[in-house]
């Protein structure tokens, strides 16, 4: 115990102990800066200013333009153009599948194979698109069976 105790007292003594900092001319010796200092001051001092620096370098990287260079930001206006391309990609996709279903369906017309009547860019939309009223969504035997099987599980637990 008296061990611990003398080597906590050294150290506090140490860390609390003055000493003097002086930045002297090398040809006349004269005292140009002194400063008195304690090791803990200067633990403190330099742990303040690197806590500064991390902060303000955080603030300037997280509130600034200076994030769009850092690999993995993208800038606001990048994200709003990419959404709308999105947007406008998936839009031209489905007028490109409109259409290839069209110039089939004439292609069809000209080889006999379809009647005219019911050849209709309308027509065609129309079939593309699925009436969620007309679709059959009745369990199967199998679903019915696994459903019954997940029941008795959870009644067991």
């Amino acid at each position: 115990m008296s061990g611990k105790r003398l080597k906590r007292q050294l150290i506090r003594k140490k860390l609390f102990s003055k000493n003097r900092l002086v930045i002297l001319n090398e040809d006349t010796f004269a005292e140009i800066f002194s400063l008195r200092l304690t090791l803990m001051n200067v633990f403190i001092v330099a742990t303040v200013g690197a806590l500064l620096i991390i902060f303000v370098t955080t603030y300037i990287i997280a509130f600034t333009p200076l994030r769009e260079y850092i690999p993995g930001y993208a800038s606001t206006e990048l994200k709003r153009q990419a959404v709308e391309l999105a947007i406008k990609s998936d839009s031209l996709e489905k007028a490109m599948k409109r259409n290839n279903l069209y110039v089939e369906s004439i292609k069809k017309v000209l080889n006999g194979d379809l009647e005219y009547a019911k050849l209709n860019i309308d027509s065609i939309i129309v079939a593309e698109e699925i009436d969620p009223e007309t679709l059959v969504m009745e369990p199967s035997k199998s679903e019915m069976e696994l459903r019954k099987e997940v029941e008795s599980k959870n009644k067991k637990n």
